[in-house]
């Protein structure tokens, strides 16, 4: 018997997947607790439209990714930083101040956990990489200086 699940169920399959089982496993065990639903057009229905809008929301996912990849691409990000007698900053510059100064400069919102750069605490300019989706990154530039 063919039943949709309507929550995860240990070594049988996750929430939304179509799985075949015994039928006096569905009648006795998984429709009593809620855990599945028959497999008829209605509920096969609600899956293909599940299916498709997860479809389309990794396809708009990706678009914006490269879109924003493609605009990140090269760009240097210019940091102003108080710095010692010997161009040695007092503190670092983190991702987080890099992520703002794209989405102010660019208009790029970025998650900062999702920017890798280098130790910056000296002047000078610094290779960045950004993840903006899964095979999708951004090289770009980081340049420090003073006021």
């Amino acid at each position: 018997m063919q039943v949709v699940l309507t929550q995860d169920v240990k070594s049988l399959g996750k929430k939304g997947e179509l799985v075949n089982v015994a039928e006096g496993y569905a009648r006795n065990f998984l429709f009593p607790r809620k855990l599945a639903a028959p497999a008829n057009a209605q509920a096969m229905g609600e899956l293909k439209a599940r299916e498709n809008a997860a479809k389309h929301k990794i396809e708009v996912e990706t678009a914006a990714a490269r879109q924003a990849a493609a605009l990140l691409e090269g760009q240097t990000v210019k940091l102003i930083a108080k710095a010692g007698s010997q161009g040695r900053l007092f503190g670092s510059v983190t991702s987080k101040e890099v992520a703002e100064q794209l989405h102010k400069n660019l208009g790029v919102e970025v998650d900062r956990r999702k920017i890798a750069i280098e130790d910056i605490k000296n002047y000078g300019t610094y290779p960045a990489e950004i993840k903006l989706y899964e095979g999708i990154r951004a090289k770009f530039y980081v340049l420090v200086t003073g006021e």
